[in-house]
This record gives structure tokens, C-alpha cells and sequence, in this order.
């Protein structure tokens, strides 16, 4: 996990004034997306659990404190770092769930220095995740009820950017993945068929099909379009009849027009008797080329979606922001144009038609109201264990079927809105009023 260093300078800054000074206040911080991506009508919330994790192994080693000694930091600020741990509280909404612009995804209450040395790694966790989880959610929508596999790790930003496009794309209900040590982290099933060398690395095709059915009898889906497409699936077919493999067979299309190719080749296969073969569909697809093959009826099977999902091409990034919003009692906002913040601690609640925001200690809005936002972390200690991957696809499923169809929408999504309560309102405007007060009185 990160270590005391995985954070910005200018949170070590703050850190070492707050502590050198005695600030040991409680301070909120509200952890949102500020503003929703112009191409996404939702957001899936992921990547607490790493947070989580994060938190409650925060601390700064020797060598660590070693080098800040090294960057400038005295040592009144190295003594300061040495004893500090994550002591603070955590709020959250559970992975899986679908969220909007403004809604607090996490918040976080603990003396501020603590809470202010953690920002750079939530923030990076949930964007990471948030953002990949959303993209791969945009497929299931695509696919409509068509399989889809995770091959995103060779072109991801990153081995931690990978197993995040592989952990995110298992919670919104892809049914395997290609990166084998996330499929051994998570407990995903883990799945693959060969490349283009291995069929160039022999003579010809068939005797590449026929080495590779020999040795993975059990998983034999063979990738025909290295030099002619239809000719590999009839050069596959030959291998199946030759062989009779045990397992699933099926063909692997990686390339040209995928509707005309996935209908030959289901022609060919049904007339060879091979009506059980799946055909599997790749090739830098994004979710509306998928959603194209859908709409047209093309026979494909599944669909193995790579680069697109692994960077969220069209969206690679969600506007998160960690602000904060109530120290040693007080609400705080900010007031800059555009940028504004809400004081107080937090609650969102899901009605049947619209998502409230409000304050955390007031009751919900109505009586089909759900709050969203739970205790995850009391004290620097998790409060349950991390949840399976099938209760977070759980929670996006039912999330997804309640969704407004037009923010479900691949192209022109409308974003939702979420209404803040009469009490957050009034405590905005009376914050807003005292800041101006006080600003007034100091110059």
C-alpha cells in the first residue's frame, strides 16, 4: 500500500503547520465530482476498499521521514510525522452504487492534519476507479445481455490502472477478465485465447490451431484472422472435427468488418454442425461499436473489450475534488465562482424520483428516501469486511434497472441533478453570509 510520502507537498505544508501549532480540531472533508463528464449520465462509485485500506495502514517510515529531512522539513515537523496515524472517521457510499455530480462519495472527519495528509491517494484511488467502473458499466448497457471480457491490461496506464479496469468491469457484471493475478486477487474468472504470433510462430495456421487444441483442450476459441478470416474458421473447423476437443470451441474475430465476419463465420460453423461454437468479437471496440453489432443482430457471442475501457477513452477522467466542509465545529465552504462548496457533513438519499442531498444529522425527505452514505471506518478501523464482488454487482444491477432511461443513454445522456434539502440550503447561505463577514471586518 502507499506510505506516508504517497501525497503532495503542499499537504505535508499544511500538515506540519496544523501540528506545529496544536490544531488538533476535527475536520470534514467531502469527497465529490464536482462535475459530471459532458458523455456519462451516471457514475459508478469504486475504489473504497483501497482507500480503506490505505487508511489503516497510514504512516511514515524512517526513511521516509529520512528524506523529508532531506527536502527541507525540521526537526519539529519529522518529530510531528513520526506519531501521526489515521484516527479519523469515514463515511461513504458502498462500491457499486450509482452516483451524480456533487453527491459526496466519501467523507472523511479526523484532526485535520490527518485528515488532510490522506487527500492525494483517495482522490486518486476513487477517480482511478470511478472513472474505469463507469466506463465499463457503459458496455453492460451496450451489450445488452451479450458476455463481455476485460482485456484492458496491456494497454491500461499502468499495472494499478489494469487490475482497477478488471476489478470495476467484474462489479457492473463482466464475466471474466484476461489479467490473471487480478483474476487471483479478486476471485475473478480468468480467460484468454492466443495472439497473432503464436500463429505466425508455425508454418501455418492449422498446425498452429491444432498445437494449440492439443494443449488447452479446454479452452480451444482460436483467433482466425491473421492472414485470411473466413479461411482461418474453416482452417479451425478442420481442427475441431480433427481433434474433438472437450471443452467450449468457438472463433475469435480481432479485426474488419465484424458484422459481415461474425455472420459468414456463423454460417460457415452451423453448416459444419458446429452450432454450439461461440464466436468472440475484439479489436479496439468501444461501447457504441458494441451497441451497433447489437442493434444490427450480428451472432456474437461475446465481446472482449480492451483499450477503450482500460484509459476510458472518450472520458479518462471524473472532475473529483476533496473539500472541506466543517473544522472544530464550524461549517466552512468556499465561495470562488464555479467552485463553490456546501459546508456540513453529509447525507444523499435516493427517492423514487429524484436524489437529495442534505445534512447527515437530519431525517430523510421523504419516506422512500434511502440514504446512501454509511459508516465504513470509526477510529481508523474498517467497521465490516470488504464486500464480494457479487454484493457490489448486486447494488449496481438494482441501481442500474432504477436509473432514468435518458441518463442511462450512451449519447446525449441527461445528467440528474440532485436537490439539496431545505436545511442545507439555509446552512449554505448563513456560512456564505459569515465568511463575507468576517472577510468584511479583516479588511
Amino acid at each position: 500500500m502507499p506510505g506516508g510520502l504517497s501525497t503532495d507537498l503542499y499537504e505535508l505544508n499544511m500538515a506540519a503547520s496544523y501540528l506545529r501549532r496544536g490544531m488538533e480540531g476535527l475536520a470534514t472533508f467531502s469527497l465529490y465530482v464536482r462535475d459530471m463528464p459532458k458523455q456519462r449520465g451516471f457514475l459508478v462509485s469504486a475504489g473504497l476498499e483501497d482507500c480503506l485500506r490505505f487508511l489503516e495502514s497510514f504512516v511514515f517510515e524512517e526513511e521516509e521521514l529520512a528524506y523529508l529531512q532531506e527536502i527541507g522539513f525540521d526537526d519539529r515537523a519529522i518529530e510531528d510525522f513520526r506519531t501521526v496515524r489515521f484516527e479519523g472517521d469515514v463515511w461513504a457510499i458502498p462500491e457499486g452504487r450509482i452516483v451524480h455530480a456533487k453527491e459526496p462519495i466519501v467523507e472523511v472527519t479526523a484532526p485535520i492534519a490527518q485528515a488532510q495528509l490522506v487527500e492525494a491517494v483517495l482522490l486518486n484511488q476513487v477517480t482511478l476507479h470511478t472513472t474505469l467502473t463507469s466506463k465499463a458499466a457503459r458496455y453492460i448497457i451496450a451489450a445488452e445481455g451479450r458476455a463481455l471480457v476485460d482485456f484492458a491490461f496491456r494497454r491500461a496506464h499502468g499495472v494499478e490502472a489494469a487490475r482497477a479496469a478488471a476489478r470495476g468491469s467484474a462489479i457492473v457484471g463482466f464475466e471474466a477478465t484476461s489479467n490473471v493475478e487480478a483474476g487471483r486477487e479478486l476471485g475473478l474468472r480468468v480467460t484468454g485465447t492466443m495472439a497473432h504470433s503464436f500463429i505466425t510462430a508455425f508454418d501455418g495456421e492449422r498446425e498452429a490451431f491444432r498445437a494449440f487444441a492439443e494443449d488447452h483442450p479446454n479452452r480451444t476459441t482460436f483467433l482466425v484472422d491473421t492472414y485470411d478470416t473466413i479461411g482461418g474458421v474453416k482452417n479451425a473447423i478442420d481442427v475441431i472435427r480433427e481433434m474433438h476437443p472437450p471443452g467450449e470451441v468457438g472463433v475469435r474475430l480481432d479485426s474488419g468488418d465484424l458484422d459481415r465476419l461474425s455472420r459468414e463465420s456463423r454460417r460457415i460453423l452451423d453448416r459444419a454442425g458446429l452450432e454450439a461454437a461461440r464466436i468472440f468479437a475484439s479489436g479496439g471496440l468501444d461501447e457504441h461499436e458494441v451497441a451497433e453489432l447489437v442493434r444490427a443482430g450480428a451472432p456474437v457471442d461475446a465481446f472482449g473489450i480492451g483499450t477503450q475501457l482500460g484509459v476510458s477513452a472518450d472520458a479518462p477522467y471524473v472532475d473529483a475534488v476533496y473539500k472541506l466542509v466543517e473544522f472544530d465545529g464550524r461549517p466552512v465552504l468556499k465561495l470562488s465562482p464555479a467552485k463553490a462548496t456546501a459546508p456540513g457533513r453529509k447525507q444523499v438519499w435516493r427517492g423514487p424520483s429524484e436524489d437529495v442531498i442534505g445534512l447527515r444529522d437530519e431525517a430523510a425527505p421523504g419516506p422512500n428516501h434511502e440514504p446512501l452514505l454509511e459508516s465504513v471506518m470509526r477510529a481508523g478501523r474498517r467497521l465490516a469486511p470488504a464486500p464480494t464482488v457479487e454484493e457490489m454487482h448486486a447494488r449496481f444491477a438494482r441501481d442500474l434497472a432504477a436509473l432514468p432511461v435518458k441518463a442511462a443513454r450512451l449519447t446525449h445522456p441527461e445528467h440528474v441533478v440532485a436537490h439539496r434539502t431545505d436545511a442545507l440550503a439555509a446552512l449554505t447561505t448563513e456560512t456564505a453570509e459569515a465568511a463575507r463577514r468576517r472577510i468584511r471586518s479583516s479588511d
